[in-house]
């Protein structure tokens, strides 16, 4: 009589836990993704620009090993934030004529590999800006508003979770390799550019009904296997001038969280900061397994990516598990599964509360 009690409350316990569990996953019912290639599910595929990676070996460890267009030898942080959300395994790219309204209304990505905050940055590659992934965003709202209904749509979007992940290649594609705009501003008045670019986009996004965004931080973009490998006068190590810019940054995006908080009622902004838990993966590789951390598993993993990735392929490790980069400039599928979580647990659990 004793088991068959204990079975019950056991029964009824884990009962009362899924009923918690589908609440949870009712108050995010899509994640929808704007942003660069950290975040980019394939939109660049759909588009005349060299910054793709629709190809061997990218996406090798993906669901069926398949090359989708992610920078990455699987799936990218979205992607896990995704699942832990109990939405679906990965967001599809918006442009990818494969998917149609029914795939979007639980998740989209609307990112594109190269692109910027700044207009000049998207065109370095002519890649998707930032106001165009915000015209996609206008034309996937109507779109769900004639598969949903007008009130069903409109508490869709106000529930579910608007994900920023961009900014990286303003400074390292942009402002440190073009003339432009290193001519036009110092680094700190860049900085205060981008930052009302940002400011402007979320405020965008809220007129449009958006009430719970992740505005993600910048990495220490110094410690890439790119900036190490030119790095020759600190014996390829991180570049400090590049990691203090992106800390320098992120201050600034963290006070626009705070403003916007306080000016835009109902708004629940979150800055998704991936820089101390990448730092640390970087500086720390063995604590989570891995192997190395200055050099990636693409071809000879100091300066390839895209294309020259492929070409090099050859030379590309056996075991990306064993890398926390991919590729000079992105992190494999592992390390973007254990910054996903940790932004998951410290900053989007909030929104289960």
């Amino acid at each position: 009589m004793g088991l068959q009690s204990n079975l019950l409350a056991l029964l009824f316990s884990l009962h009362i836990f899924s009923i918690l569990l589908n609440k949870a996953n009712a108050k995010v019912p899509a994640i929808i993704v704007f942003g660069d290639s950290s975040v980019d599910a394939g939109n660049n595929n759909f588009i005349p620009t060299v910054a793709r990676s629709n190809f061997q070996p990218y996406g090798r460890d993906f669901l069926g090993g398949k090359a989708t267009g992610r920078f990455s030898n699987g799936r990218i942080p979205t992607d896990f934030i995704s699942e832990a959300f109990g939405i679906k395994e990965y967001v599809p790219a918006y442009l990818d004529p494969k998917n149609n309204i029914s795939d979007f209304a639980t998740g989209v990505s609307f990112a594109s590999a190269a692109t910027g905050y700044d207009n000049a940055t998207s065109a370095v590659l002519g890649v998707i800006p930032l106001w165009k992934q915000l015209e996609y965003y206008k034309q996937y709202q109507k779109n769900l508003t004639a598969y949903l209904g007008e009130t069903k749509a409109k508490e869709s979007i106000s529930e579910s979770l608007h994900l920023m992940s961009i900014g990286t290649n303003d400074f390292l594609e942009n402002y440190y390799t073009m003339p432009g705009r290193a001519s036009q501003y110092t680094i700190q008045q860049y900085q205060t550019f981008l930052a009302g670019i940002a400011e402007n986009f979320i405020r965008n996004l809220y007129g449009l009904g958006a009430r719970k965004i992740s505005l993600g931080g910048l990495p220490p973009m110094g410690c890439l296997p790119l900036e190490r490998t030119t790095n020759f006068m600190g014996q390829n190590g991180c570049v400090t001038n590049y990691n203090n810019i992106a800390l320098e940054f992120n201050g600034k995006l963290q006070n626009i969280t705070t403003k916007l908080n306080q000016e835009l009622p109902g708004m629940k902004l979150l800055f998704s900061n991936p820089y101390h838990i990448m730092l640390h993966i970087i500086k720390k590789p063995e604590l989570y397994g891995f192997e190395s951390a200055s050099v990636a598993c693409c071809a000879t993993g100091m300066f390839e990516m895209g294309y020259a990735c492929s070409r090099g392929s050859m030379f590309s490790c056996s075991d990306a598990s064993k890398f926390v980069f991919w590729d000079s400039f992105h992190p494999t599928e592992k390390t973007n599964s254990i910054v996903a979580k940790y932004v998951m647990e410290h900053v989007l659990a909030q929104l289960l509360e």
